[in-house]
């Protein structure tokens, strides 16, 4: 199959692209530094141009509230629009968990409103919700650190790795149209604040974690299981936090 993936040099793209690869799909990445632009429309006729699936994993590059709407609208409407007009048989967008639940978060309004547009397009469709990255732990302490101090909710996350992410995405890019979502998180929940903790004293970062109830999460309250796949036919992702960690050290030590 071919199979065009919006957002293709990132993350989550450019692994799902080498994994469709693998199996012997015609994976496109598609994004501005390839040619095609979902904002403006440049190329996006021509990449999708004979393709069974269109698979949209990118990004905003501003999460500011109406920067992050306008651009989830936009690039959507534009694909649902190209998409049609190829022919594509298959349309696969990355969500995130919870994204209803938490409407005062500017940026899961703008999924929202991505997947409402997705879901009323006419076009088969899956929406694959993933919980937050192993990757973004990193900005999640950054974006509530106040000077030495880090201040998280006590909520329970589930976190999971990138490459379990893009396997799942692939996976669902490969076979029959959904039309529906599928939740997808780590094998682990945990306490927000309690793994930034551990994660800041494994590095002997000085920050201190304060564990705050009303601590926001990018600007939103959380209920206590707002970030975990509580759906009842959710998935679990094969990689635990541990692993994770050991293999970006060893990675990392390899590298050096």
């Amino acid at each position: 199959m071919k199979i065009v993936v919006i957002g293709g040099t990132g993350l989550i793209g450019s692994q799902v692209v080498t994994r469709l690869t693998e199996h012997g799909h015609e994976a496109v990445p598609a994004a501005p530094n390839t040619g095609v632009n979902s904002i403006t429309g440049e190329g996006v006729m021509e990449a999708l141009a004979g393709a069974d699936v269109v698979v949209d994993v990118s990004n905003s590059p501003s999460f500011a509230d109406q920067d992050v709407l306008d651009f989830f609208t936009t690039s959507t409407n534009t694909l649902i629009a190209a998409a049609k007009e190829a022919g594509v048989g298959h349309y696969v967008a990355l969500s995130v968990v919870g994204a209803d639940e938490l409407p005062n978060s500017g940026y899961l309004r703008a999924k929202v409103a991505q997947e409402a547009l997705i879901e009323s397009s006419g076009l088969p469709y899956s929406i694959v919700r993933a919980t937050q990255f192993f990757e973004f732990l990193a900005r999640i302490t950054d974006e509530a650190t106040e000077g030495n101090q880090v201040h998280l909710p006590t909520a329970y996350f589930q976190p999971m790795a990138a490459a379990d992410v893009a396997a799942v995405v692939a996976r669902t890019a490969a076979g029959a149209p959904l039309n529906r979502r599928h939740e997808v998180g780590g094998p682990e929940r945990f306490r927000m604040a309690d793994l930034v903790r551990g994660a800041l004293a494994a590095k002997n970062d000085p920050r201190e974690v304060v564990s705050d109830p009303e601590a926001k999460y990018f600007g939103t309250a959380l209920g206590e299981t707002s970030l975990a796949a509580t759906a009842e036919d959710a998935e679990v992702a094969p990689t635990h936090l541990a692993d994770w960690s050991a293999a970006r050290a060893s990675a990392g030590a390899t590298a050096h």
